[in-house]
Parts: C-alpha cells; sequence; structure tokens
C-alpha cells in the first residue's frame, strides 16, 4: 500500500470533472505530497499524463479494477 495524503473520489464523474478534481486537491498539497485518485472515465489517464507532464507532477502508479483507475501522483 502507497501512502499518500489526499484521497480524492471521482468515480462517476466524466471530463473534464477529474481534472480538476485533481487540480484542487493538488493545489492543497506541499511539493513532494501524493494524492491519491480515484476514478472511472476511461480518458482520464490521457488527461491527467498530459497536465501532469506540462507542471512536472509524476504520475507515481496506476492500476485499474474494474472499471475504477487509482492513481497516485506527486505534487512536484
Amino acid at each position: 500500500m502507497m501512502s499518500f495524503t489526499l484521497e480524492i473520489d471521482a468515480v462517476g464523474l466524466n471530463c473534464p470533472m477529474p481534472l480538476l478534481k485533481l487540480k484542487q486537491a493538488l493545489n492543497q498539497l506541499n511539493s513532494a505530497e501524493v494524492v491519491k485518485i480515484l476514478v472511472s472515465d476511461p480518458a482520464a489517464h490521457l488527461d491527467f499524463g498530459v497536465y501532469c507532464q506540462q507542471v512536472s507532477h509524476e504520475i507515481i502508479t496506476v492500476t485499474k479494477h474494474d472499471n475504477v483507475q487509482t492513481f497516485y501522483i506527486r505534487k512536484a
């Protein structure tokens, strides 16, 4: 189990809401802290990938169970 500072449940939300929830969560964190976000939107990995690359956040790991993806993202 990976440690994290904040957990966000964005299951059931469609684009762009998971990305907005992620941005709000990261704004609450200090550098190097980790957010765990659960999403069911199949396109979230694309949005999260592009956003994290643009602002230098690190997607540590992504897992998928049934239709829910769990992302652990470290704030730059």
